[in-house]
């Protein structure tokens, strides 16, 4: 059944709209990405999913949010961890003062099946073989590339059913982001499961997803298959900076007023 957000509305501090009648959906075992500048709602859309938005005075105000068939808006972050969805925050956030195998562990730490736990773990190896050898190091001296894999490795470890990750290449250096997103793929193909990725890296967030949304202003604008994605003017010019019959422009150089009125039409 996966996940599926209806007409969403949220609301900061009963004042502040930043989601207008958003709607996506994320299939069992495919990977979705969604797209968007700075401040278009993206990461709202995380947190209402989560649970994690009355941390900062916001609510779902209006719609649902469904998860294999039961409605999680406003829904409490255990319960909804507990459901199987974990999400990766944006900011690398591991627990600094603790060696890389008690991140991991802590992963777990709600899981009672020892068996497949250590399995899982094995899993998580091999997938990151890096981790291995920084098992005893503190994770707050990791780089920033181990850091991220540490922390996919962490929410691998929870078992979960839809994995949320919030701008997981942020601060990799080109390489690294190709190899990591890799791994994402690897993980959503072989492990059959279902992937919610945020990223400003469009390039390589749409070769690895299956279907993708497009969101400014809190609206969902555009949507479509991977390679409706890759083949639509607007996302080439504004996300893959590519311009078709004109100088090459970067996102930023467009107007917001142009921008929307070419996204609404």
């Amino acid at each position: 059944m996966g996940l599926t957000l209806t007409n969403v509305d949220v609301v900061y501090g009963g004042v502040i709209q930043v989601l207008r009648s958003a709607n996506i959906e994320v299939p069992d075992g495919k990977m979705v990405v969604l797209l968007g500048s700075n401040g278009a709602g993206k990461t709202t859309t995380l947190r209402a999913i989560s649970g994690l938005l009355h941390a900062d005075l916001g609510e779902v105000t209006a719609g649902e949010i469904q998860f294999n068939g039961k409605n999680i808006a406003n829904g409490d972050p255990i319960g909804i961890f507990d459901l199987g969805i974990v999400q990766v925050l944006e900011g690398r956030k591991v627990l600094e003062h603790l060696t890389v195998e008690q991140n991991l562990r802590i992963g777990a730490h709600r899981r009672s099946d020892l068996r497949a736990v250590k399995h899982d773990l094995e899993k998580v190896y091999n997938y990151f073989p890096r981790l291995p050898d920084l098992l005893p190091r503190t994770a707050g001296y990791l780089s920033g590339g181990e850091m991220q894999m540490l922390l996919i490795g962490r929410a691998l470890m929870a078992a979960p059913k839809l994995l949320i990750l919030d701008e997981p290449s942020m601060g990799l250096a080109p390489m690294l982001v190709e190899q990591l997103f890799e791994v994402i793929g690897r993980i959503n193909r072989e492990e059959g499961m279902t992937v919610l990725l945020v990223e400003q890296n469009a390039r390589a967030a749409i070769r690895q997803c299956d279907y993708g949304y497009v969101m400014d202003g809190g609206r969902i604008v555009l949507h479509g298959t991977r390679e409706q994605l890759e083949q639509n003017q607007d996302v080439q010019e504004f996300y893959l900076g590519l311009s078709i019959g004109e100088e090459r422009r970067n996102f930023r150089d467009v107007k917001h007023y142009r921008r929307r009125k070419r996204w609404l039409g």
